[in-house]
Formats: structure tokens, sequence, C-alpha cells
């Protein structure tokens, strides 16, 4: 019992954590055009002097032609103890780009998210901007982001409703030593233009190993700070997890 309540505890801070989507997490490398992606499913029960139930759903899907690629993410994750709600959090992206040059993309997105535990009831996303690729390897490459996002914020206590404009600048590198094992880092800077005094920074690194065709073992470590966060709400978290996902092209 005490396992589980420590490990769900575990869980939760890895869902207050989950405010700046990494979004080079969800772009899958492939040479050819069509549809590909991933999809995980994890659903834990169990019964002591409460009832736990839990179900984390990640799926992600992308159309990729010669010059453009479409991606959809739907991220979900619910608890419940007992007849309680601990914790239900949701994240909807989805992502435009378009290849001007080799190594030059402009890059569209919407995406919509909600955190019971971070005290958000909605949080809306729009921007655009551009995205550069600083090497030509194909063992390991970096990018560079720079855009320009408008943010509509609705907290759970009715506080406040927060209407901005936030640049969204990052920068991301992969490294693939082999074909079994892939590295993933991405860091986020997302200051207020109104007040760079007022901003988020998220950092994210997984270390990937495909361990049999379609299926990938994964260990994500993830770090964000946010200088006004809902009152009540620290303004630093950090996770590490681990888990089994199953990628299709």
């Amino acid at each position: 019992m005490k396992s589980f309540v420590f490990f769900t505890l575990l869980f939760i801070s890895m869902l207050a954590s989950a405010q700046i989507l990494n979004v080079e997490s969800l772009r899958k490398v492939t040479d050819t055009s069509g549809w590909s992606g991933s999809a995980t499913l994890d659903v834990t029960f169990a019964r002591n002097q409460n009832d736990f139930f839990i179900v984390s759903n990640d799926i992600h899907v992308q159309y990729k032609t010669k010059k453009s690629l479409v991606l959809f993410k739907n991220q979900l994750n619910f608890i419940k103890i007992g007849n309680d709600d601990f914790s239900n959090s949701g994240i909807q992206h989805f992502r435009y780009n378009y290849k001007i040059k080799p190594r030059f993309v402009w890059e569209a997105f919407f995406q919509s998210q909600y955190n019971k535990i971070a005290e958000i009831d909605f949080r809306g996303l729009a921007g655009t901007g551009f995205r550069f690729k600083l090497s030509t390897s194909e063992k390991y490459k970096f990018y560079l982001g720079s855009l320009i996002m408008y943010e509509h914020e609705e907290l759970l206590d009715g506080t406040a409703i927060n209407r901005d404009v936030r640049s969204s600048s990052y920068f991301s590198f992969s490294i693939y030593p082999n074909d079994h094992i892939s590295i993933v880092s991405t860091t986020y800077y997302q200051p207020l233009l109104k007040q760079f005094g007022d901003y988020r920074i998220a950092m994210e690194s997984s270390l990937i190993f495909k361990i049999h065709k379609n299926f990938l073992f994964k260990v994500t470590h993830t770090f964000a700070y946010d200088t006004y966060p809902a009152l009540g709400i620290q303004n630093s978290h950090y996770r590490l997890k681990t888990g089994l996902a199953y990628s299709f092209d």
C-alpha cells in the first residue's frame, strides 16, 4: 500500500510539471512520405482501503510530404482514488511545418490543455515562427526555433483570466549513436513580451532504446520552471519517468 501511494504521488508530480510540451520529442524521424506515429496506454487498478484507478494515454500521429509535415498529439492522464478525481490533465497539440529551404522551416501550431494539479482549467495557445537546422549530419542534429504565440489561460479557482503574447524560443539536439539508440534534448524559454521577468523554462532529455521491431523503451528527465504559477503551486517541478511505446511508419 505504501509503495503504491508513493508511486501514485510520484506520478502526480509528473503531471504537475507538464506545462510546456516538448514538440521535438514528437517529430518522428523518417525518410519516407506518408503516415507515422506512436501510441501508449497504461491502465492501473488496485484495491486496498481505497480503490485506485490510473489511466495514461499518449497518441502521436504525423503525415509527411516532401515539403510539409503535419503532426497531432493527444495526451490524457487521469487518477481516481475512491470517489475523488485526484488528478486530471490533458494536452491536444496540432502543428504544421513547411520547408522553405532544406535548413529553414516555417511552422504554426495550436494547443489546448488543462491540468487540475497545476490549477489550470484551460490554456489555449496559437503561434507561428521559424525553425532553423544548424547541422547537416544525419548522426547528430541541432535545431533552433523562434516563435511568437498568443496565450489564453483560465484558472480553476476563477481568480484570473490571462490573455498574453509570449515569445517561445527553443534549442534542440538529437543524437543517433546507432540504429537502436537515440538521444533527444530540448530547452524552451518563453517570456511574456510585455514583462520579460514573467517567463517559463522547460528542459526535457530522453534516452530511447529500440528493443524489438516497433517497440521502444524510453527514459525521460524533465525540469520546468514558471516565475508566476497559479497561487499555491510551486515554481519548479521535475520528473523522471520510464515507459514502453509502440511506434509505426
